[in-house]
């Protein structure tokens, strides 16, 4: 496992699913981690569970909440190594021709105003150290039409593009940036989109597993431990990338005798 003693780390939407396994770990490696989440029920419960951890309510679309959480960071622990700009959901869903403009706009602040938010304020203490990692959630919708609502593919795409633009402008502060894209990962975000209870996830896993090439689903821990090494030392050469994680599954259908007719 990778080192993190003495290091800070913000992981935004960790009060459950990708984000709450990716809190986990990274205090398992040894890291300070700031919880932000709007569930204050959940991440109170998580930070109170750990010993290296705390719990900032944080609505990552608006840019007060955004600086106050990287302010928290850096006066509670001293720095701020590590951002993972990891909240989201699948927002507006349904016929492009029934969506609101409103509810267009709720998806794209969720999406992308709140990476580009914890790019900002972050990056501006990082470059002030000559140093940090900012990593991004991404999602294989970015790159493969299909695998999710209309707002929510081209908000993917576009945290694609800006993580990738804007690794390019820190890379000389010592500032590295990456995305990672998982592919379908049985969590609430999934249970909550199908309007199921948080209890049905094991089992829509079990359907998704049917139809992967690895005969089993992404978990939050496969992207955690993903998470942990392009954030860390072992890493240093890595910025400006998307490593997609989805054992398979937007390359192709599960293999089988039948491709050989």
């Amino acid at each position: 496992m990778p080192d993190f003693k003495g290091k800070v780390v913000i992981v935004t939407g960790g009060a459950a699913g990708i984000g709450a396994a990716s809190v986990r770990q990274f205090v398992k490696a040894g890291a300070r981690v700031v919880i932000a989440d709007l569930d204050r029920e959940r991440g109170e419960e998580l930070a109170g569970s750990l010993d290296q951890a705390i719990f900032q309510p944080t609505d990552v679309t608006s840019d007060k909440d955004v600086c106050a959480l990287v302010k928290r960071a850096t006066s509670e622990y001293g720095a701020l190594d590590v951002i993972f700009n990891n909240a989201g959901s699948f927002g507006a869903r349904g016929s492009i021709l029934e969506t609101s403009v409103q509810d267009f706009d709720a998806t794209l602040a969720l999406l992308v105003r709140s990476v580009f938010l914890g790019i900002k304020h972050a990056g501006q203490v990082m470059k002030e150290q000559g140093a940090g990692v900012i990593l991004n959630t991404c999602s294989i919708s970015a790159n493969t039409p299909g695998y999710g609502p209309h707002i929510y593919q081209a908000a993917k795409a576009a945290v694609e593009q800006l993580t990738k633009t804007v690794a390019l402008e820190f890379a000389e502060y010592g500032i590295r940036m990456n995305c990672i894209s998982p592919g379908g990962v049985p969590t609430r975000l999934i249970t909550s989109a199908l309007g199921a209870p948080d209890e049905a996830a094991a089992g829509i896993g079990k359907a998704m597993a049917a139809m992967l090439p690895m005969g089993r689903t992404c978990t939050a821990d496969d992207i955690a431990q993903a998470a942990l090494f392009l954030c860390s030392d072992e890493a240093s050469y890595i910025t400006a990338q998307n490593l997609t994680v989805d054992g398979g599954e937007a390359t192709g259908k599960k293999w089988s005798t039948q491709h050989l007719h």
